[in-house]
């Protein structure tokens, strides 16, 4: 009698397996990227008038080489090639990768910047990895939420809304008013401030409730935390509720205003 063979299923045929890919090539970059913080760069001026470094190119040339060799079908919008007009074709499945999120943070040496790479599919993240190098603090999500800090691992999850009020989580580096005015109908009860995607996590691991961000932003910023927050049990939602969705690529990819949740959005 003849046998069919057996198949054994990718080792990236999960969530899960996709995100812990990505954390490791997140962590390669991040070496990368402390080596050049340690003995310091300086920036140069991109044509959307924002800042870039030696760091943001050495840990993208990583990150695409490694994603060429783990997903090599999927295409890969990247922030620094997407600068230079090099931008994939994407389907319903692609990669966003923001190789250094928070290059103020990085120059202004807070520790408070990111490796961001999140798998697409449908508009929505479904996978992602935020590494912060300087911390060595790397949050991932996929079917599940986990954060990986002094070496130890371990489950994540957003917290039911206090009753005394919000604690809402505002940008450092790029305040802006309409994010304000959102914030004030709601009860806050606390106030904290971030760099990069660091706030996505503060939400997914409880510490923070909301995060408002009406000032622009592009795909490669928001979808790694998306995906964290996502698998945490929060979400992102446009302002008026609706779905936060991503492959902009008519508008260059380009984000509109969105509001990141621990829960469900409650009343105002």
């Amino acid at each position: 009698m003849t046998q069919t063979a057996q198949t054994s299923p990718s080792p990236l045929s999960s969530p899960d397996a996709i995100a812990h890919a990505f954390a490791e090539i997140a962590r390669e970059a991040g070496a990368a990227i402390m080596q050049v913080y340690a003995k310091g760069c300086d920036a140069r001026i991109k044509d959307d008038r924002s800042p870039v470094t030696e760091a943001d190119e050495v840990a993208e040339a990583i990150i695409l080489r490694r994603l060429a060799d783990v997903m090599p079908d999927v295409p890969v919008v990247a922030e620094e090639c997407a600068a230079k007009g090099v931008i994939p074709d994407v389907g319903r499945r692609f990669i966003l990768v923001d190789p250094l999120d928070g290059t103020k943070e990085f120059l202004n040496r807070n520790g408070e910047f990111t490796v961001n790479i999140a798998l697409i599919e449908d508009g929505k993240p479904v996978a992602g990895c935020v590494f912060a190098p300087a911390v060595d603090t790397l949050y991932a999500g996929g079917d599940t939420a986990w954060r990986v800090r002094d070496g130890a691992e371990e489950t994540i999850s957003t917290r039911a809304y206090p009753v005394e009020g919000l604690t809402a989580l505002c940008s450092r580096s790029h305040p802006d008013a309409k994010s304000e005015a959102f914030l004030a109908e709601y009860a806050i009860a606390d106030r904290r401030e971030a760099g990069s995607s660091l706030k996505f996590c503060r939400v997914a691991e409880g510490v923070a409730d909301v995060y408002p961000r009406f000032g622009p932003t592009m795909e490669w910023d928001v979808a790694a935390g998306h995906a964290v927050l996502s698998a945490a049990g929060g979400q992102v939602l446009m302002p008026d509720g609706e779905d936060f969705l991503y492959g902009k690529a008519a508008a260059g990819f380009r984000n509109v205003a969105f509001v990141a949740w621990g829960q469900d959005a409650p009343r105002r």
